[in-house]
């Protein structure tokens, strides 16, 4: 069976086959690190948004500390992986959002309870 589509065409399969072995190659060439890196930015930019730090987005603090918590673990298992020249800007990033989040917290949370603490103890 042949199916041809805008960039392919498939012949029982085997294009789509050989898409996803290409695939499977591009991503064997990223360092780990780098994709450790884009994962927490991503978890980062939603923070933020969430956060309420984007121009016209309304906060929404739930959705904000699952990412924060998220994101704190990622970076406390990760640490030691990716060393502290990556890690140190991440953590920086952390910090900024944990502050972010209690400035847009109406009711504080206790000390150490914050989105991330258990992972990251409090922002300083």
């Amino acid at each position: 069976m042949t199916t041809e589509g805008p960039n392919t065409t498939l012949v029982d399969g085997v294009a789509a086959a050989d898409g996803v072995a290409q695939a499977t190659r591009d991503i064997a060439d990223v360092p780990a690190v780098e994709v450790i890196s884009a994962a927490a930015i991503h978890l980062m930019s939603a923070a933020a948004v969430h956060c309420g730090l984007a121009e016209d987005a309304e906060p929404d603090l739930d959705e904000a500390r699952k990412l924060i918590n998220v994101l704190a673990a990622l970076i406390a298992a990760a640490g030691p992986e990716i060393g502290q020249q990556h890690a140190r800007p991440l953590r920086d990033g952390l910090r900024s959002l944990q502050l972010a989040f209690a400035e847009a917290s109406a009711i504080p949370d206790a000390a150490g309870q914050g989105p991330g603490e258990k992972y990251s103890g409090p922002p300083a």
